[in-house]
């Protein structure tokens, strides 16, 4: 499917269609990392493609899932389905030691409040994996 297909399918507002337009440029990122790493004669079997995003990525995981769908549907990676996992944003205090999580990217400590904090999860996106259908080898 080409992206001009791709955006007519979407006829709502424009803040709707920017974040469609971020996540269809991420789901093209994912899509050629997956042709570096497998080889080319393999994309058919590219069943699944595991994906961490952080609570603060500024990513939209549904949005995201229907971009990857969209662009490899009539591709040779139209059998691989996107799996997301949702990584907390979590912080380390540096001034009593704890650690926290929140869900909203607030760069304190829940504790006690401080500032003075390290960020430990939440703002990833990674590929984690891409998972291949196994072949039977002839022996």
């Amino acid at each position: 499917m080409r992206v001009g297909t791709f955006l007519a399918l979407y006829n709502s507002d424009s803040l709707r269609k920017s974040i469609v337009m971020h996540e269809l440029s991420i789901a093209q990122n994912i899509i050629e990392i997956i042709q570096q790493r497998i080889p080319e004669q393999e994309w058919k079997q590219v069943t699944a493609v595991r994906v961490k995003i952080g609570a603060v990525a500024g990513i939209v995981p549904d949005s995201l899932k229907f971009s990857f769908q969209a662009i490899t549907a009539e591709s040779a990676l139209c059998n691989a389905r996107l799996i997301t996992e949702h990584i907390p944003f979590r912080v380390h205090c540096r001034t009593c030691n704890s650690t926290t999580e929140n869900e909203d990217g607030f760069a304190m400590c829940g504790d006690c409040e401080s500032t003075d904090i390290q960020v430990l999860s939440g703002t990833e996106l990674h590929v984690v994996e891409i998972e291949l259908e196994e072949t039977e080898q002839v022996a």
